[in-house]
């Protein structure tokens, strides 16, 4: 199938629909292309791959349950050649699923059924920080940690010249920490819920990071678990 066509901005986001479900897959397009973004809709992995051989996408929102390959095997795959953004749609919403979907390296996750405006905002949101800049004159703050340094404004993390790609959420797991650094900020704040399914999440995050980030990921420096409280970050004084 197509993309939808409409008159766009030059800026317009082109986003990439992966779900088997046709009727889904016209709804969300028309609903994605009346809010200005571009959209190409694909019904499996095998047609979204061919669209990514010929196109840039800003993001991909994509389903888990399709015929032949999944969604999880689907995004494994490709995070391990791209870095494009990708939000799971799927109607498998138990906790092991996100922490899947979290480990894979997805960065949003919502569960079906969903309201279309959460999904338009979460969308918004994984694109404002992947598309993050500066605007004019120095950076305020740069939080450095051995040969790493993070821009909370920038929402990016480097090594040395190096950009280390960060999902959506461990990007905003940085900010809290580096906010507050050196101090130690509970689970639950960093999991941005009081659910303990999602604090848990917060345990896959964090493991994440510290292999981006760490020599020792088991003995780590710089990302340091405070024992029945949180975590904190060690950062350079």
């Amino acid at each position: 199938m197509s993309s939808a066509q409409t008159s766009f901005q030059d800026d317009a986001a082109h986003v990439l629909v992966v779900d088997d479900d046709r009727r889904l897959r016209a709804l969300l397009s028309s609903y994605l292309v009346k809010n200005g973004h571009r959209v190409t809709v694909a019904a499996s992995a095998d047609e979204a791959r061919g669209f990514l051989d010929g196109l840039a996408f800003d993001i991909i929102v994509l389903d888990v349950m399709m015929p032949g390959e999944n969604g999880f095997d689907f995004a494994a795959d490709l995070r391990g050649r791209s870095q494009v953004p990708i939000l799971m749609l799927t109607a498998r919403g138990e906790p092991q699923d996100r922490v899947r979907g979290l480990e894979i390296g997805v960065d949003d996750y919502l569960t079906k059924p969903f309201e279309p405006r959460e999904l338009l905002l979460r969308i918004g949101s994984v694109l404002r920080r992947t598309r993050a800049a500066p605007v004019g004159g120095p950076e305020k703050t740069i939080v450095r940690f051995g040969r790493f340094a993070f821009s909370p404004e920038r929402g990016e993390l480097r090594a040395g010249d190096e950009t280390i790609r960060i999902t959506e959420r461990e990007r905003e797991m940085l900010r809290l920490l580096s906010a507050n650094a050196g101090a130690t900020v509970s689970r639950e704040a960093l999991s941005g819920s009081g659910g303990a399914a999602q604090e848990r999440t917060v345990d896959v995050l964090v493991n994440r990071l510290r292999r981006k980030i760490e020599e020792d990921p088991a003995n780590p420096t710089y990302l340091q678990t405070a024992r029945g409280a949180g975590y904190r970050l060690i950062a350079d004084r």
